[in-house]
């Protein structure tokens, strides 16, 4: 079962690269980007297309990192309030069954 996900995924990296190339190939005109601020170089409009699509990605995954260390957090003071709680909770036990003895 494990050579049939490891199959897969070659197939797949396989397909993508060769869309790619075929993105690459296709759309070769050169283009120049206007940022209002700044000019960035003439290069060819898969190269522009391509590195947008990967820093959009890298931002992304940036965003999901950062919102993913909060949540945690998030989870771990939880986790400390909890315990705290139980902590409490045991010792107002114990004091009450010292109290009734």
């Amino acid at each position: 079962m494990r050579w049939l996900k490891y199959l897969i995924i070659v197939i797949l990296c396989v397909i993508a690269l060769a869309v790619g190339i075929g993105f690459a190939w296709l759309n070769t005109d050169a283009v120049v980007i206007d940022l209002f601020f700044i000019t960035l170089p003439q290069a060819s409009l898969s190269l522009w297309l391509m590195a947008s699509f990967v820093l959009g990605g890298f931002a992304g995954v940036l965003a999901t990192g950062v919102g993913m260390m909060l949540l945690r957090t998030q989870l771990n003071a939880a986790k400390r309030k909890v315990s705290a709680a139980n902590q409490e909770l045991d010792r107002l036990r114990t004091a009450s069954l010292k109290q009734s003895a």
